[in-house]
């Protein structure tokens, strides 16, 4: 494997990103980044800060002949989504990823790389550094935890910028503008239980694994109508439970409320005078799964491994109701745009389900551009849960970024775009959630735009970034640092 990334074109940003995959920075575990870029900062003379949200902020002076320019604030966030392959030996906190070229891509070894949105981080370190570019006042704003809860756009305090414009670099198409976003709502789901001993004669133990799934970011690949793994579990769960008298375990199904279920399993305990007739039964079921996902899905595993006998179980009626809640909780794609085709308006993903011995905990995450609708989702899983018997909580929620069409700064980028390319670039909304309307919430004056390089299978181990397209979103971001219209 090719792992020279440094070797690459443009040299300044591939320097950086091949310092950045080598630095832990799963969310909430990012001051070594922090440090980094602070060391940075300072060796280049350049006026930089960590705020209370631990957000970083680096100022640096317009070049000679530009001070008249419109402020340009250049903002990435700090995290990546630690996913690994179920047999990868990796611990985010500690190891670097193993990022390697694999033909006209960048991707890592079994883990997710981190170009989301390690590849903005090294795009603005390089325009940072590098003195012979023309721009007029750039800003850098790094922003803390924004995977797992945005964290750091929430607590960023007013009066701290000072640009007029913001460039948000954690898109993941080149050619493509992005002037609008989802806004998000977690809901956060409590089973609670009091375990019941397994009776000890009579009964075969076994685990239930559902793996081989694509994955992917909940709010790009959602569209795509992937298998939620968590979904496959509990349908089967429900569909024999009582066939076949199922005493459920544990659960453990998904990983981070922003990446569809890839993998899930369940430790379940069935008379052993029917555990080949249960056996079977689950073989057939995946057939039928293959079956419903094919063009979709090209490696679903649904397996039954003999384990360990467990000490406890929930009780009947608890797990009864879990799966049927589950199989009864929306996920996937709600409604499409009809202002914008092709755009996914409201959505939810079924991220997780996890038990501990005294409960069983599920998180959905939660999106669209249209407000109401988020809420009526919410309220919508609240009530199947509540029928249940379980407690939801609705929490963390953001307001979208509605498109502003008659923006200069999108005016200004079209112009540059086609000047690089002979062509105009897309110009669409994205259902992901960016930062762009948390900032803008509290910098109401900001002129905004999203854009990136091509990164595909975000959030999943599949991850990689085409190398073309990175020397291209480079080439126009400066170019757009040169065009910025005058104060």
């Amino acid at each position: 494997m090719d792992r020279n990334l440094a070797a690459l074109s443009p040299a300044l940003v591939w320097k950086h990103f091949a310092q950045i995959v080598r630095i832990p920075r799963p969310s909430s575990h990012e001051e070594r980044i922090r440090a980094y870029i602070l060391d940075f900062a300072r060796s280049h003379g350049l006026e930089c800060l960590e705020d209370e949200a631990h957000n970083v902020y680096v100022r640096k002076p317009a070049s000679a002949g530009m001070e008249n320019r419109k402020g340009v604030i250049l903002q990435a966030h700090l995290d990546m989504v630690p996913q690994k392959n179920n047999d990868k030996v990796f611990d985010f906190e500690k190891d670097p990823i193993d990022a390697y070229i694999d033909g006209e891509w960048v991707t890592a070894d079994g883990t997710t790389l981190g170009a989301d949105n390690g590849i903005g981080v090294a795009a603005i370190l390089a325009v940072l550094e590098d003195d012979t570019l023309e721009h007029g006042p750039v800003e850098a704003l790094f922003t803390a935890t924004e995977e797992t809860g945005m964290d750091g756009a929430f607590g960023l305090k007013a009066g701290l910028l000072q640009g007029d414009i913001l460039l948000n670099l954690d898109s993941e198409t080149e050619g493509e503008l992005y002037v609008g976003c989802a806004g998000g709502l977690d809901a956060n789901i409590l089973f609670r239980y009091n375990a019941e001993q397994l009776p000890a004669e009579g009964r075969s133990a076994a685990r239930i694994t559902v793996k081989g799934l694509k994955g992917g970011h909940s709010g790009i690949q959602i569209e795509y109508q992937r298998a939620n793994a968590n979904k496959v579990l509990f349908r089967f769960l429900n569909a024999v439970g009582a066939t076949y008298d199922v005493a459920l375990a544990s659960v453990d199904g998904g990983g981070l409320r922003n990446a569809i279920p890839r993998e899930a399993e369940a430790v379940v305990s069935v008379p052993a005078a029917r555990f080949e007739a249960f056996a079977r039964e689950l073989s057939d079921y995946e057939k039928t799964i293959i079956a419903e996902y094919a063009g979709i899905e090209d490696s679903i595993s649904i397996r039954l491994e003999p384990c360990e006998a467990p000490q406890t179980i929930l009780p009947r009626a608890t797990a009864t109701k879990l799966a049927q809640a589950v199989v009864g909780c929306p996920d996937g794609v709600q409604k499409m745009s009809m202002a914008m085709p092709g755009l996914v308006q409201t959505s939810t993903n079924l991220a997780r389900v996890v038990s501990d011995g005294e409960t069983v905990r599920l998180q959905c995450l939660l999106r669209s551009s249209v407000g109401s609708e988020k809420t009526a989702l919410g309220e919508a899983i609240a009530a199947v849960f509540a029928l249940a018997g379980a407690e939801t909580e609705l929490t963390g929620s953001y307001d979208g970024w509605n498109p502003n069409m008659d923006s200069p700064i999108l005016k200004a980028m079209t112009r540059s775009y086609e000047e690089l390319y002979g062509t105009a670039p897309a110009v669409t909304a994205i259902h992901a959630g960016l930062e762009c309307g948390i900032i803008g919430s509290n910098y109401p004056g900001l002129d905004m735009i999203s854009f990136g390089p091509t990164i595909c299978y975000p959030h999943s181990p599949d991850e990689k970034v085409e190398i073309a397209s990175v020397a291209k979103f480079y080439d126009f971001l400066t170019q757009t640092l040169r065009n910025i219209p005058q104060k």
